[in-house]
């Protein structure tokens, strides 16, 4: 339901920002279990493989919303 306004959500400046940084907080988490991968059981590895994966989703996440963000706003400019 839409009040007809054009106005954007009070949401929407926020998601790139808190994206980017989770991508930074799972990428550091993986560096800092990165040496338990190296020095254990080949199963330890799975952490760090994790924490890699979800730092790529997040990025990829912000890169889409990014994206999108730009593409509404060149269709309203128009």
């Amino acid at each position: 339901m839409s009040d007809g306004s054009d106005r954007t959500p009070v949401t929407d400046g926020y998601v790139v920002p808190i994206a980017g940084l989770m991508a930074l907080l799972f990428a550091v988490m993986a560096g800092l279990t990165a040496p338990r991968a190296f020095s254990g059981e080949p199963t330890e590895a799975l952490l760090p493989i994790g924490f890699a994966v979800g730092s790529l989703a997040a990025l990829r996440l912000s890169q889409r919303h990014a994206a999108a963000s730009a593409d509404g706003s060149d269709d309203e400019a128009a």
